[in-house]
């Protein structure tokens, strides 16, 4: 075997090495920005608190519909960014697999944004306007269903049939 391979595999092989630190040094500074949630995890009871301020909602609908539990808590929202609907008003919900904002209006009850809890997914929604709407949420512990409906000119959470 001559000089010229052997120099050349070895070239190969150096470069392949500083090439493969570079790219693990690269992601060691970026970090959590590559596969990482914007603005961190956020657990079940900062998600209520920040659904319960006067802070508008930044979250969006799923893109995974296809085919529970009832809601484990609740708690109320004004979302500043998106006044309520005319003669209506809106709402969060918290489940165990997630959250949503619903409003109603002249329409019907409507889902204004949902967003599962780590771990969890969106299974199916009806967004409406309708008489009910709902979002179904799949994970570890199971699926988490939230049906909402209007009472009142308020969204609230229904028992599922």
């Amino acid at each position: 075997m001559g000089r010229r391979p052997l120099l050349a595999a070895a070239g190969w092989l150096a470069t392949t090495v500083a090439a493969t630190l570079v790219g693990l040094a690269a992601i060691q500074l970026v970090g959590a920005g590559i596969t990482g949630t914007p603005g961190g995890l956020r657990d079940e009871r900062e998600v209520a608190r920040a659904l319960a301020s006067s802070a508008p909602v930044t979250t969006t609908p799923g893109p995974e519909p296809t085919a529970g539990a009832t809601p484990t808590a609740t708690s109320t929202a004004t979302a500043a960014s998106h006044p309520p609907a005319a003669g209506g008003g809106r709402r969060g919900f918290v489940t165990g697999g997630g959250t949503a904002v619903a409003e109603c209006g002249p329409a019907g009850v409507r889902l204004v944004s949902w967003s599962p809890a780590q771990g969890y997914r969106v299974k199916d929604y009806d967004r409406g306007p309708d008489d009910h709407v709902e979002v179904r949420f799949v994970g570890p512990e199971g699926e988490h269903e939230l049906r909402l409906r209007c009472r009142g000119g308020e969204p609230v959470a229904t028992p599922h049939d």
